[in-house]
């Protein structure tokens, strides 16, 4: 039986293949489980097996076993802005980039730069340093994955401002979880090795409640499986649709513009493509009346927006110009074998659904030899990015 090979040596293996940046990720259920901890030690590793590595940005919150881990590897200085009278500092981006190395470490993943930044968010410095073909090895909390938000909003009643769109872990050559138990995470809370004893107590009452963190654990073991199941598969953007992806890997989203925000909605069908291991469309249907002279100003707002956060959730962007919407959509899932459809509960009169000439009515009707799925989803409003 072959002998399963250290986390380092599974990294170095996939190096010597690589022809662009890889990408590694070490993600868990919450703060403090020792992501930071397990990369620096795998930097030490990679060191002595004589690896070129550089500590992009690493942030140690104090802890001294993390400060202990930072000597002997070399550390790219941050850079320094002032923004609005206030000092901060980011990764140096264009540092890194100049010294080249063959792995950088960067933590925080899901952190927002500086509008000074050429990057809103530090997973697009990543991107660009991939692109350069320098390996990464990240770090992030589960919660942070863009579909998973609401979700934990619901069961820990906090807000996740700083999200990573799906399609960053989809994309990973590896994906590590760092789990611990449940009661090991909280006696690392309560000696203070993860917050500071001003915030212990609010910790305890509120996201590290015990039920949370059994939650959370659930929610990183299954996101990591299944980022292991679907094995960083992408579309290169080049290929042709139909060469590229199987009848089996078919899953698309009828999409309507709406003077609402439909994130809710493209977030549930990310999640039902990933517990399918499918990739997903979001095909909008031009017709006249969308057009730009034509179409509600609100309408096109949301639908400039609700585009782009599908692309950001791993979707490939379908736009089409058909004077019949339902045609446009049933004839690009014939052309590219598409077999299950999502749509979500459009608004319309009471007398269209009475007679049945309502959108839903009409594409089931028309659809039969499709599985439908019907979503519903909130009406919100865009509040800023995130």
């Amino acid at each position: 039986m072959k002998k399963d090979l250290p986390d380092h040596q599974d990294f170095l293996a996939l190096l010597q293949k690589a022809t662009r940046g890889k990408l590694k990720i070490y993600t868990g259920p919450v703060a403090g489980v020792g992501k930071t901890y397990r990369m620096l030690e795998e930097a030490h590793a990679l060191k002595k097996h004589g690896a070129d590595v550089v500590l992009a940005f690493v942030e140690t919150h104090g802890r001294k076993k993390l400060e202990e881990l930072l000597k002997g590897l070399e550390l790219i200085p941050r850079k320094k802005y002032d923004y609005k009278g206030v000092a901060l500092e980011e990764m140096d981006v264009d540092a890194v980039l100049k010294r080249k190395p063959q792995i950088a470490i960067v933590d925080e993943v899901a952190h927002t730069n500086t509008p000074l930044c050429r990057n809103s968010k530090r997973y697009q410095d990543i991107i660009e340093l991939l692109k350069a073909g320098i390996n990464v090895i990240c770090a992030f909390n589960i919660q942070h994955l863009e579909s998973l938000s609401d979700i934990v909003k619901k069961f820990t009643n906090v807000t996740i401002y700083e999200t990573i769109p799906d399609s960053f872990l989809k994309h990973a050559d590896q994906v590590i979880n760092v789990d611990l138990g449940v009661e090991d995470i909280i006696d690392r809370l309560q000696s203070g090795q993860i917050y500071g004893a001003e915030k212990i107590t609010l910790a305890l009452e509120n996201f590290f409640k015990e039920e949370n963190l059994i939650k959370l654990r659930e929610l990183a073991l299954r996101e990591v499986a299944e980022a292991i199941e679907q094995g960083g598969y992408y579309i290169p953007k080049k290929e042709a649709l139909k060469d590229a992806i199987f009848a089996s890997h078919q899953l698309m989203v009828c999409f309507l513009p709406e003077r609402w925000s439909q994130r809710t909605m493209l977030k549930k069908a990310s999640r039902l493509a990933g517990r399918l291991s499918k990739e997903w469309f979001v095909v909008y249907a031009e017709t006249s009346e969308d057009a730009p002279e034509q179409i509600d100003l609100e309408k096109q707002r949301y639908l400039f927006s609700d585009i782009q956060f599908a692309k950001d959730l791993g979707a490939h962007i379908i736009h089409l110009k058909t004077e019949n919407r339902i045609n446009g959509w049933l004839d690009f899932a014939k052309k590219e074998s598409i077999s299950q459809l999502i749509i979500g509960r459009p608004e319309t009169s009471w007398w269209r659904e009475a007679f049945g000439l309502d959108i839903l009515n009409s594409l089931l009707k028309q659809s039969k030899e499709l599985d439908v799925f019907i979503m519903s989803y909130h009406k919100e409003e865009i509040k800023g990015n995130r």
